[in-house]
């Protein structure tokens, strides 16, 4: 895979690694654009194989870093639909193109969007939003191409955590659901010895990306940016979700 890449292709990769760790340690919509670089350099399906076990790498250094903010009742609320999102996700995977894949995914993404800031503008912000829909399509868009981010990071946003817990809450989350996916992933093909070897040749930008995020959470926790935070977010995964719709 590596030696059938160009110039191009490998620096937009490379710059996806470091927004791996920028997203899993400091602002998760960036997670989406990461998953817009890997489909812009190689095939969707191919490059949410590729995708996953840098992902993985991303949700250990979170877990390090925040693992005592985490919301468990949160999580175990929302496992059971994630799993099935999963399952849908798989057999969807099977059935459809490239172009498909990366349309719905966008769609999905935007609706969650403009349904969460409906809410807000409407002063529903305090509704606690739905385990159960969230989790369905969190699996389902992690399954898909790996955009879970986006819509977990919605979740978050509307149940009002603060910034720490939203981390820690994300990086458990994460962890555990990539992990779930990995089988389902090496069954449809999409991991193998030609990705693996991609993700050695980028890891060292994971770890680069998961530095500046943790430099850029400690900025934001000193000037109590918890509005900036949001703000970033709900921007990056509107960004991404209109880039896959393309």
């Amino acid at each position: 895979m590596v030696m059938g890449l160009g110039g191009a292709e490998l620096a937009a990769l490379v710059v996806a690694a470091v927004l791996v760790g920028v997203a899993k340690t400091a602002i998760g919509g960036v997670a989406s654009l990461t998953v817009a670089l890997f489909a812009m350099a190689l095939p969707a399906k191919e490059s949410s194989g590729a995708l996953l076990p840098l992902l993985i790498v991303g949700d250990l250094l979170a877990v390090a870093a925040y693992r005592r903010h985490a919301d468990w009742g949160a999580l175990l609320r929302l496992f059971p639909s994630v799993a099935a999102g999963i399952l849908v996700g798989t057999w969807f995977v099977s059935q459809v193109d490239d172009a498909v894949m990366r349309r719905t995914i966008g769609g999905v993404l935007l609706a969650v969007v403009v349904v969460h800031l409906w809410q807000r503008r409407r002063g529903e912000g305090a509704a606690k939003p739905p385990a159960l829909l969230f989790g369905l399509l969190a699996g389902f868009a992690t399954m898909v191409a790996n955009a879970g981010g986006a819509v977990m990071a919605v979740y978050l946003l509307a149940a009002g955590f603060p910034m720490l817990t939203f981390l820690g809450t994300a990086a458990w989350f994460f962890l555990i659901v990539n992990l779930f996916k990995v089988p389902f992933s090496a069954g449809l093909g999409l991991i193998t010895v030609d990705s693996l070897s991609l993700n050695a040749l980028l890891v060292p930008g994971v770890l680069l990306g998961a530095l500046l995020g943790r430099l850029l959470i400690r900025w934001l926790q000193r000037g109590d940016r918890q509005r900036l935070f949001q703000r970033l977010i709900i921007g990056f995964t509107m960004f991404s979700a209109v880039n896959l719709l393309r």
